[in-house]
């Protein structure tokens, strides 16, 4: 007769398997699903939008006039490639003679640069952005008016190369700052001089401008203050900043050489975990961050094309 216990041991429990499949219900619902939001303040700003739109047009009602741009138009390397395949080529310098259109940059350039443009006999399209053109006249403003003249921003960036060029039309006392320390060295010009104007680059962090305006007040005995920052920026900012409270990770995407890119990145950071990618291909190196975030972020700088960041959003889901 067999053996009672034997055949028991042999035979597959019911609770077991159902104990298994309980555990693991219960533990695909620990996992929960991620939550991925774009900023509505992502992507192409007017003054981006207006410059390619623009330049796009200028060549196909020209199709049998060279275009140019001085330097590239925007920071960004996925909108040069596809201007340069319909054409429109980038200059990285003036040569002695030429012919057809040139454009200047949203970022603006300097008087002399312009006369130089002309003189080479190119027909000159002005896409400087409006908000860049409001600092320049700003600063001219301030220099006719017997201010020393600082400029908050990046010294190498080439909308503070403009705005300073424009400046020393009309006064040597002009200097670029991206902090405080960076004054030191002019502080007793500053002392001496008394009055002090300042204008800050479009894409520049509202806290950098107040730290910079507040070591002035210590040392000028008057400091007139234009806050030249871009609506577009101020928002794009302050957006982001709430994104930031509420997100395990902020994705910021844009060109490594865009100011108001780079800047939005650092500001995020100060909040929360976040990465400055150029494309989706770059999300591969923070997939173990990605995997275990949940709320997710994402935001865009002023010179970032829609179908880059459509990317992104595609990738992550």
């Amino acid at each position: 007769m067999p053996n009672v216990d034997n055949i028991t041991s042999k035979t597959p429990r019911l609770h077991d398997s159902t104990t298994l499949k309980n555990e693991q219900s219960s533990s695909q619902a620990k996992k929960k699903k991620k939550k991925i939001k774009l900023a509505k303040f992502a992507g192409f700003c007017y003054g981006v939008k207006r410059a390619v739109e623009t330049a796009k047009k200028l060549k196909c009602e020209n199709p049998d006039k060279s275009v140019f741009v001085l330097g590239e138009l925007i920071h960004n390397a996925h909108v040069i490639a596809e201007l340069e395949n319909l054409g429109i080529k980038t200059l990285t310098e003036i040569p002695e003679k030429g012919e057809g259109i040139c454009v200047i940059r949203s970022h603006g350039e300097s008087p002399q640069v312009i006369e130089k443009i002309k003189n080479a006999g190119f027909e000159i399209v002005d896409l400087t952005c409006p908000d860049v053109k409001k600092v320049q006249q700003k600063a001219v403003e301030l220099a006719k008016e017997g201010y020393f003249v600082v400029i908050v921003g990046k010294s190498e960036h080439p909308e503070v190369i403009a705005i300073k060029a424009n400046a020393q039309l009309y006064t040597n006392n002009v200097i670029v700052a991206a902090s405080p320390q960076q004054l030191k060295s002019s502080e007793s010009l500053i002392k001496a001089h008394k009055r002090v104007g300042v204008v800050v680059q479009t894409t520049q962090r509202i806290s950098t401008l107040n730290s910079v305006v507040e070591y002035l007040n210590s040392i000028a005995d008057e400091v007139k203050v234009e806050n030249t920052i871009c609506k577009s920026t101020s928002m794009r900012q302050a957006e982001a900043k709430e994104l930031a409270k509420e997100s395990d990770l902020v994705i910021v995407v844009g060109s490594k050489k865009s100011a108001n890119t780079t800047h939005l990145a650092e500001i995020l950071k100060d909040i929360t975990e976040t990465i400055h990618i150029e494309n989706a291909d770059e999300l591969e190196n923070y997939k173990d961050l990605i995997d275990k975030s949940i709320n997710i972020s994402v935001t865009a700088g002023a010179s970032t094309p829609q179908d880059v960041i459509e990317k992104v959003i595609e990738k992550l889901k």
